[in-house]
């Protein structure tokens, strides 16, 4: 009896620094990430009057319709929607396809050239991208200001990012499986669309995620390069509508559209959190 009472306080003894760490670690969050977050949505259902406070308390009148109809129909939210995913869900494929495609390339190559390309599109990641002369070809090609121009400018600012960390996955990979591809007649396109897509699908998902967040929210580059606001994203339209008033701020209908701004990106965690975690858990492993 006494063995299996030492074992058990052994196993609490282990348990405690865990313990310890996630208490920390929320003790952390909920001033930080909690405190600003249930003020974000409290004050959304609330009426202006009672949201100019910005207090945490509930509301004492909720207008929960009221504020999120009024993002709808004054805040230009579904022309904001269907440009971002316009811009966002192409940006996403093409990306993914092409950098996964160049990452394959450089991961499997030993040429210096190759290698040198490979440090210039990594090194996009760090360097600003040139705004100047990206409008001065946007506007050559009559693109200038355009939905299709902007998610060109997105393709192009992030392919970096997913070639960097596609390569490192595909260099962990087992060559000898490419090779048995090869030995059996596969093409090159076959190999890449029938061996390495599927194995690549943990950090495709990592890597579509961060594209999403840059891509949904990027607000800099969107001013710069959307002129009007038919072609405005939601970071566009959020903007625009926060400045709309002369006076003061309604706290409400911003709030309210923040949510409803960051609402498809936690629908996408939502559903993809499994796949992400499982893709930084393997890609720490193979690494």
């Amino acid at each position: 009896m006494s063995a299996v009472t030492a074992a058990s306080a052994r196993r609490r003894m282990v348990r405690m620094p865990g313990i310890l760490k996630y208490s920390l670690i929320a003790l952390f969050a909920v001033p930080w990430v909690g405190v600003p977050l249930w003020l974000m949505v409290v004050n959304s259902f609330k009426t202006q009057g009672e949201a100019a406070e910005l207090s945490l308390a509930l509301p004492g009148q909720w207008a929960i319709v009221e504020n999120f109809s009024a993002v709808i129909t004054q805040g230009n939210y579904l022309t904001g929607l269907r440009n971002s995913l316009l811009v966002a869900v192409p940006t996403i494929i093409v990306v993914l396809l092409l950098g996964s495609a160049a990452a394959w390339a450089y991961a499997r190559t030993t040429s210096r050239s190759f290698q040198f390309f490979f440090y210039v599109t990594s090194l996009s990641i760090l360097l600003p991208p040139a705004v100047i002369p990206t409008i001065y070809v946007l506007t050559t090609l009559q693109l200038d200001g355009s939905v299709a121009g902007y998610a060109l400018m997105m393709m192009g600012t992030r392919m970096g990012l997913v070639v960097f960390l596609i390569t490192g996955f595909v260099r962990s990979l087992p060559l000898e499986l490419e090779e048995a591809a090869a030995i059996d007649g596969a093409s090159r396109l076959r190999i890449f669309f029938s061996l390495m897509l599927p194995l690549l699908r943990p950090v495709l998902f990592v890597g579509g995620v961060l594209l999403v967040i840059t891509v949904w929210n990027d607000f800099f580059f969107g001013v710069l390069l959307l002129k009007t606001s038919a072609n405005a994203t939601l970071p566009l339209t959020l903007y625009s509508f926060a400045s709309a008033s002369t006076t003061s701020l309604r706290w409400n209908l911003v709030f309210a559209h923040v949510i409803m701004t960051s609402l498809p990106l936690v629908i996408t965690y939502l559903l993809a959190q499994r796949q992400v975690l499982a893709g930084l858990t393997e890609g720490g492993l193979k690494g």
